[in-house]
């Protein structure tokens, strides 16, 4: 697969799940039912970064809580796909509400149902605990796992390659 390094460079817009990737993979449960999760604080300071330097982001989950939803917004993120039964169709219209090629998108993902959106944005990327397949078509392998850090870990790559991480004073806050 290509080099990740070289092609950092080209990224326009990033998209994520998230179980599994921006929370751990252990969910526990509420007595409700819905799962709880456990977010990483550092990759809500890079996805908020990245929201201010004008990167559109996607969330596309097939999870359905409405603390997923708040999170990422508080975060400033407005592309978020909830109950995500297709992540192709989500991926598909993310790409064209943004007017983006596949190959400018980095997805990371960790699971077979991300396997197709994959296979078919420029950029596709995992934590080091994905699922064989996933880590078998990725072109990076974050050393983080799950829920700690892997978010952080590629925006902060992209964004150092692009020289946009502590260019100017918005790095310094919220």
């Amino acid at each position: 697969m290509r080099n990740f390094k070289e092609n950092l460079k080209k990224i326009k817009a990033f998209a994520f799940d998230v179980d599994g990737v921006l929370s751990a993979d252990m969910v526990p449960l509420h007595p409700n039912g819905e799962p709880m999760r456990v977010v990483n604080i550092k990759d809500g300071y890079a996805l908020q970064h990245a929201v201010k330097k004008g990167y559109p982001i996607a969330i596309i989950t097939g999870g359905k809580t409405e603390a997923v939803r708040l999170r990422f917004e508080s975060l400033g993120i407005t592309d978020i796909y909830m109950a995500s039964a297709f992540k192709m169709d989500d991926f598909n219209d993310f790409a064209e509400k943004h007017k983006l090629y596949f190959d400018e998108i980095l997805y990371m993902g960790d699971d077979i149902p991300d396997y197709k959106v994959m296979k078919k944005c420029g950029y596709p990327c995992c934590p080091n605990d994905a699922v064989p397949e996933i880590r078998q078509i990725s072109c990076y392998v974050s050393p983080k796992k799950g829920g700690e850090g892997c978010g952080r870990d590629v925006i902060e790559q992209v964004l150092k390659a692009q020289g946009k991480w502590m260019d100017d004073s918005e790095a310094f806050g919220w």
